[in-house]
Formats: C-alpha cells, sequence, structure tokens
C-alpha cells in the first residue's frame, strides 16, 4: 500500500524527533516537550471521578456540555471583559483540534495566512492539509521576539486572508504587549483580516504582565477567533480538552465540522473543566509561582554559560537562548549537546529558519533536573568550547 500524496508531503515536527533520540540514550535530562510535570489539582480530579461514578460515560452535545461553555464564556466576560456568551463557545478535543477547525473553516485552498517565524511547528500540517500557503513574517530578538506592525504589513498581499497570532508564543516565550497589538490590528482591519488567536498559555505570564488578547482591542472581536484550553494551565495535558470562543457564525460551523470529524468531545473530563474554571484559582497562582523560581533558575543558568546569552522569558514555560557565538547550526549543536553531555534540547531550526541559531528548553519540569542539565549542559560547553 501507499500514503496518499497529502500524508506523503505532510510536515514533520522535530520536537518528537529530539524527544526519540533522547530516549534511545541512557541517562538523558530531558527539557524537549511543553508538558507540565505537575499533577492536575486534586478537585478538577475528583470532578472528573464523580462524572464517571454518575454515569457521564455517554456522548455529549457536539458543541460541549452547556455548562461548560457557559463557564468558558464568564471567564472572558470576568477576565478580559469581553461580552461572550455559550453560543460562541465550542468545546474541542485539544487546542489543537480547535485550531484545525478554524484552518478548515476559515481558509480556501490557496489562501495566504501569515504567521511570525520561529514559529511552533504543529500549524505547518494543518495548514498543509487545509490547503493554505504560509506565509512568514521574520520576529527578532532586538525587538522581544514580538511581531512588529510594519513587517506584516509588508507581508499582506491580495490573497491574505488570515494571520495568526500566538501570544505567549512557543517557542519564544514572547508577549504581546498592549500597544503591540492596538498597531497590529490596524493592519488587520486596513486589510480586512481574519484573526486565529492561539491562546492557550494566557495564564502563564511573569513580572506581573497583565494579559491582553487581541480580542480586546476595540473593533477586533469580531475577526477574531480564539483558541485556548486547560492543557497548560491547569496540568490537564492528558485530559485532551480546548475550546474556541468567537462570532457565533465560526462556532457553528465549527460544531458541524465537530460532529463528522470526532461526534464530540468526551462528557466526563468536561465536568472536570468546568471544575477547574467555577473552582479556587489558587491552584493557577501556585503553578505560576513555580514555573517563576523555575525561570529564574534557566534563565540565569543559561546567562552562566559562557558563549550562550537568554533573554528572560516573558510568557510560557520556555528558555529560547542565543547560542550563535559557538559557529554550529543549531542542529549540529543540540545533537552534539546530547550525545556527548546527556541534556535534551530541540533545535530552533525546527521552529522555522529564523529560529536557527538558538535552541528551545522547557522548564516545565523539576528543579532538580533543571539545575542537573544546566550543570551539565556548562560541562559541555567548557569540555568542547572552553571559557571562550
Amino acid at each position: 500500500m501507499k500514503n496518499s500524496q497529502r500524508v506523503s508531503d505532510f510536515p514533520r515536527s522535530g520536537i518528537r524527533k529530539m524527544s526519540a533520540l533522547a530516549l534511545s540514550i541512557d541517562d538523558v535530562i530531558s527539557l524537549c516537550i511543553g508538558e507540565p510535570d505537575l499533577a492536575t489539582p486534586v478537585h478538577i480530579v475528583e470532578a472528573g471521578i464523580k462524572a464517571l461514578r454518575d454515569g457521564l460515560t455517554h456522548y455529549a452535545p457536539s458543541g460541549g456540555l452547556w455548562e461548560l461553555r457557559e463557564a468558558i464564556a464568564n471567564r472572558y466576560q470576568k477576565d478580559f471583559g469581553l461580552d461572550y456568551g455559550p453560543e460562541n463557545v465550542i468545546v474541542t478535543t485539544g487546542t489543537t483540534q480547535g485550531l484545525f477547525h478554524s484552518f478548515l473553516g476559515v481558509l480556501n485552498p490557496g489562501d495566504e495566512v501569515i504567521i511570525s517565524n520561529p514559529y511552533y511547528p504543529n500549524y505547518l500540517g494543518q495548514f498543509h492539509l487545509a490547503g493554505a500557503k504560509v506565509v512568514t513574517v521574520p520576529v527578532r530578538e532586538e525587538d522581544g521576539f514580538r511581531l512588529q506592525a510594519e513587517d506584516l504589513e509588508k507581508a499582506v498581499t491580495p490573497k491574505t486572508k488570515a494571520v495568526l497570532i500566538n501570544s505567549p508564543n512557543n517557542p519564544t516565550g514572547a508577549v504581546l504587549e498592549k500597544e503591540d497589538l492596538f498597531k497590529l490590528a490596524e493592519v488587520i482591519k486596513k486589510h480586512d483580516l481574519i484573526v486565529i488567536s492561539d491562546e492557550v498559555y494566557d495564564s502563564i505570564i511573569y513580572d506581573d504582565r497583565t494579559y491582553c488578547s487581541i480580542a480586546q482591542i476595540p473593533g477586533m472581536k469580531d475577526r477574531v477567533i480564539i483558541h485556548n484550553g486547560f492543557s497548560k494551565t491547569y496540568a490537564m495535558t492528558g485530559w485532551r480538552l480546548g475550546y474556541i470562543v468567537a462570532p457565533s457564525i465560526y462556532v457553528e460551523q465549527s460544531i458541524y465540522l465537530q460532529e463528522s470529524l470526532i461526534s464530540c468531545t468526551p462528557t466526563f473530563p468536561q465536568k472536570a473543566a468546568a471544575a477547574a474554571l467555577e473552582g479556587p484559582q489558587d491552584c493557577v497562582a501556585e503553578m505560576l509561582n513555580i514555573y517563576s523560581r523555575r525561570r529564574t533558575i534557566v534563565i540565569d543558568g543559561l546567562n552562566d554559560i559562557p558563549g550562550v546569552s537568554c533573554y528572560p522569558t516573558a510568557g510560557a514555560f520556555y528558555a529560547f537562548p542565543n547560542i550563535k557565538s559557538f559557529g554550529k547550526s543549531s542542529e549540529e549543536f543540540a545533537v552534539d549537546l546530547l550525545k556527548k553531555g546527556k541534556v535534551a534540547t530541540v533545535p530552533g531550526s525546527y521552529f522555522g529558519a529564523n529560529g536557527e541559531g538558538y535552541l528551545r528548553l522547557s522548564f516545565a519540569a523539576s528543579d532538580e533536573d533543571l539545575r542537573e542539565g544546566l550543570h551539565r549542559f556548562r560541562k559541555y560547553v567548557l569540555e568542547n568550547y572552553g571559557s571562550r
């Protein structure tokens, strides 16, 4: 049997490639995967268990339990002042599936979608399946890896249909400030574009920043499709729950897609998700404190390695250190660091051409693993490159 051309041409993520290589080597500290090492809070788990015991093991409505859709809408009203109702929400099987809904629902074959570079590589496969053309816009370290309005303007053509914004960003950790969003919004409105906004890390931001969604910018709400989920904020990666918040016309078409693609999201995890939103939020603050401490460990540790520099991550739980001084490609450096130093990272080039010269490290790992990984990283550099 032969694969379809669609599958044969499907772009593959290098993140799993490095993770697989790490698994083939003994005694490796892996900082590859962006998954919290923390457990799902107990009250959320108990809500899921209760739902099972109550017999919630049958189909849910294709759009999601009304209770959860209402809780999500309430969150956006309370936290962001955005007037959404349950009809503006669909519950999906993870944020990734929700993004695919939007790509299929918004983009026609041949339409152009603009994304910043570096980017999360899994976007590319979904764009490929949707038949869209990806146009990348470089973001630079000197700008804090934040997308600049003038660069966005240069990338727009008559075929441009949408802009994908990911803030806080994976892999760079960049967070778009309100003034950035105002400037981007002017370009977007001028060219009548749709915004697909990946906001899955919106609760993981540092230095007393206040998160701002581009949907909060005047005149933008009706052209923004927000994607979010529970994996990062509540350490619920294995529960596979995400959601879309958008104008009702987009939600309706997503429900039609969901009916055919997966029928519905499992019922009992939705009860757990409702408990996450409606219950105490101390767990979110506690996790953020842990990530903040780990960010300090990692950023300080990286900047203490000769030849490495790393700006302070603004959001998410990734560091994106600059390794250009070593004169190797990021893949060559990362593979050598893995084999000789026993530390697994992700080459920046796996996130696009503008990631070349960088590595991505996840600090959603234990303090002990982070300290040991940094110790090994520093030792590797000193043994192979000297004190520079």
